[in-house]
């Protein structure tokens, strides 16, 4: 196997290799999942697996888990069918910035994506290394930011569309998720800025400290997420990949995050994606 670096803080492209294979080479999945660890996103061309092959490699990683608006494919529970064609202009729900699944209380800890059918041209995916945008921020925000605490939700994204009795009972069944906006990587130990397109508010920012009028508070604090959000956005924290049928995406949602440009109307993008369950952030 070959690992070629995409960019200085994430991204590799893994070349002469079969990812069916993995499903049952112990060793080259420990190098796979070391290499993931490394690179935060990895990239192959040419995977030619089966749909169960997909999900058994995924499953390597940890359980697998469905899409409440999504859905998963019927023969193959957890793989989510990602499809994007002339009849789905107005569905915008990818090209934000966004770490998947943080409206949940455990989000997902990563992701395996194959592309089924690509535009000839754009329908491109980014993403963005969380863990160096921390790094950069300047000291005294990271002295702000880090006993703060934010709300994730799937009502205010997925349900805003819905119907108001059906986004209600969306947020029922999903109520938001509160997670640290500074998170600990779980395996690497690395500090991570965790709040992105789902992230509606900090719960626990109006206290003397931070806030000495009203006016601190609102608009302040948004003032402030939305400067924390803006980051995924610097391309120097950026790797971008160009779809072609049967490359792959696996990337560490734990510390990325992601785009899917949506520049490709009305060519078609379909994508299939095994999402892995993650653990409560810390």
């Amino acid at each position: 196997m070959r690992v070629n670096a995409l960019t200085p803080t994430i991204g590799a492209e893994l070349h002469d290799v079969d990812l069916a294979d993995a499903v049952h080479d112990d060793a080259l999945f420990a190098e796979i999942r070391r290499l993931l660890l490394a690179h935060k996103v990895l990239f192959l061309r040419d995977q030619h697996f089966t749909r169960a092959e997909h999900v058994a490699f995924a499953q390597r990683f940890g359980s697998l888990e469905d899409h409440p608006v999504v859905g998963s494919d019927p023969d193959h529970p957890g793989l989510v069918r990602i499809y994007k064609g002339p009849d789905s202009r107005q569905e915008q729900y990818e090209n934000a910035w966004h770490c998947d699944t943080t409206w949940r209380e455990c989000p997902q800890m990563g992701a395996v994506l194959r592309c089924v059918e690509g535009p000839a041209v754009g329908g491109d995916m980014l993403w963005a290394n969380m863990g160096e945008a921390y790094r950069r921020l300047p000291e005294h925000i990271k002295t702000q930011i880090a006993p703060l605490r934010a709300r994730h939700s799937i009502e205010a994204s997925f349900g805003a569309a819905m119907p108001v009795e059906k986004r209600l009972a969306l947020h029922a069944q999903f109520p938001d998720a509160e997670h640290p906006v500074v998170r600990t990587h779980p395996e690497t130990g690395e500090k991570v800025l965790f709040v992105n397109a789902f992230t509606t508010h900090f719960t626990n920012y109006h206290t003397p400290g931070n806030v000495r009028f009203g006016l601190d508070h609102a608009p302040g604090a948004s003032l402030l997420l939305n400067y924390l959000v803006s980051q995924a956005s610097v391309p120097e924290y950026q790797v971008r990949f160009q779809w072609k049928k049967n490359s792959v995406a696996i990337w560490d949602n734990r510390c990325t995050q992601h785009y899917a440009a949506q520049d490709f109307w009305p060519a078609v993008r379909n994508l299939e994606r095994a999402g892995i369950v993650g653990d409560k952030p810390f």
